[in-house]
């Protein structure tokens, strides 16, 4: 089961997604299903068939998006939060060969098309839970297990 958690940032971003399909992409594709339909036969009609499946791609997603947003808790930051690990940070880890990696603690609605955030349910995020810069953050995934250290910890809206 996914973790309800969202940061603001993201919450504005499924929604501004749900708002985007429901007042302008789905009645544009439903006009175009219209049309298709005025044609004539359905059965061989690419722009009908094609139109229709989308149509039901968008009905898909809103329901899911209304449903999600419904059950979300947005998480904002807050000082008390300054120095240590928690969701919504920036954390950068740099392990013995000197690799760094850096990336943002985030909900699962909110890593897609990202390659600088992770999953709070995911085996790196929650390592890194509560710690503090300069610790070590042992890190163990189902292939292997991996040492990193704590380099730097901030929050958008916090300070650097």
């Amino acid at each position: 089961m996914k973790t309800n958690l969202i940061t603001r940032e993201g919450f504005d971003q499924l929604q501004q997604e749900l708002d985007f399909l429901w007042r302008t992409e789905r009645p544009e594709v439903t006009r175009k299903v219209t049309w298709a339909a005025s044609l004539g036969d359905r059965s061989e009609n690419a722009d009908y068939q094609y139109n229709k499946k989308r149509l039901r791609e968008i009905d898909r997603r809103v329901r899911y998006l209304r449903k999600r947003l419904e059950s979300v808790r947005i998480v904002d930051y807050a000082e008390s939060q300054e120095g240590r690990v928690f969701f919504g940070a920036w954390v950068t880890l740099v392990d013995e060969d000197d690799t760094e990696l850096t990336f943002r603690i985030v909900g699962p609605d909110e890593i897609y098309e990202r390659k600088d955030c992770v999953s709070i349910d995911a085996p790196i995020a929650r390592a890194c839970l509560k710690k503090e810069p300069g610790e070590e953050v042992l890190v163990r995934t189902p292939v292997a297990e991996k040492t990193w250290y704590i380099e730097r910890i901030w929050y958008e809206g916090g300070q650097a």
